[in-house]
């Protein structure tokens, strides 16, 4: 996946919040619905998430140096891993906190039809944004579903905003249904139930983000379609006698190590196995196009009748 891509859906994603933070708060101010605030400060946490991995992406293309050899790519995934906990404590549990009071101690919603007014908006706000990031996914996920895709991409831009904006659809939905039922009933105890509820959402959007990049923080391999592509490069590749083992590990979104034992022939010179690593390496780079890759080539001496395997 392009990084501009997941930078076009972040851009959308804070444009559309940054707007929708301010008519939630203007609506609140007007109306002291719980739901509103919970939903402004959604909205508001969703605006500080966006800049951090904007921050974090601009960061991570810092040059390597002496101290990190391979680079600031990983910087991405510590910026979302920032982002899902940002989410849980100022969006989450926040949320069920204000829901939680107004549903002991519910209060009457005043100027309610400002709070529908904003609240259709912001539906339609968030809508536009999570079509962008639905849109730049379609470009790469091919045939997997979306949850497929949040789970095997190793970008963190774009299943941080295409989870934010369907937990804020699902969210803004659930604000609707309190103030709607508040209102019909006149009872305020159900304002603070919608509140708990876009709470309890966020809570587990969060967690979810959080596994995620933990998951990569930790060091995730290239895609099986890439690593299949990479074998396939080097077992083809002329001097190559076959792959005794392979490992690979991704240096950040777009930057791949790869470190492989490959089985060369008794009777090849050290000039023929360095030709074979060249053209190799050759091969690799063409075999995965989209990713930068970090390759290291350890020749092994395969004995007649051996199979690459056996050598390990």
């Amino acid at each position: 996946m392009s990084t501009e891509g997941g930078l076009k859906a972040v851009f959308a994603a804070l444009a559309a919040n940054v707007g929708i933070a301010i008519s939630k708060f203007l609506a609140f101010v007007f109306t002291g619905s719980s739901s509103m605030l919970s939903e402004a400060i959604h909205s508001l946490a969703d605006s500080g998430n966006q800049l951090l991995l904007l921050f974090g992406n601009k960061r991570a293309h810092q040059k390597r140096d002496r101290t990190h050899q391979f680079g600031y790519g990983r910087l991405r995934y510590v910026y979302g891993f920032v982002v899902a906990i940002v989410l849980f404590l100022v969006g989450g549990l926040f949320s069920l906190y204000e829901g939680f009071h107004k549903f002991h101690y519910p209060e009457p919603l005043e100027d309610a039809w400002v709070a529908f007014l904003v609240l259709l908006v912001a539906m339609a706000l968030e809508g536009l944004s999570l079509r962008t990031a639905l849109r730049e996914s379609r470009k790469v996920r091919g045939r997997r579903g979306l949850f497929r895709f949040v789970h095997d991409t190793r970008q963190p831009e774009l299943p941080v905003v295409m989870l934010e904006d369907m937990g804020a659809l699902v969210g803004l939905c659930f604000a609707l249904f309190g103030v709607s039922m508040a209102t019909i009933t006149g009872n305020g105890a159900w304002d603070g139930l919608g509140a708990m509820s876009v709470g309890v959402l966020l809570v587990i959007i969060a967690i979810f983000l959080a596994m995620e990049m933990t998951s990569m923080l930790v060091g995730e391999s290239a895609l099986p379609e890439e690593q299949r592509a990479i074998t396939t490069a080097l077992s083809e590749s002329d001097g190559v006698v076959g792959v005794v083992h392979l490992r690979t590990l991704h240096l950040g979104p777009d930057e791949i190590l790869v470190a492989a034992k490959i089985g060369v022939k008794r009777d090849q010179t050290g000039s023929d196995i360095s030709k074979a690593i060249d053209a190799a390496e050759v091969r690799l780079r063409a075999a995965v196009p989209s990713k930068k890759l970090v390759i290291y080539l350890e020749p092994d001496i395969i004995r007649p009748g051996e199979s690459p395997a056996e050598s390990v």
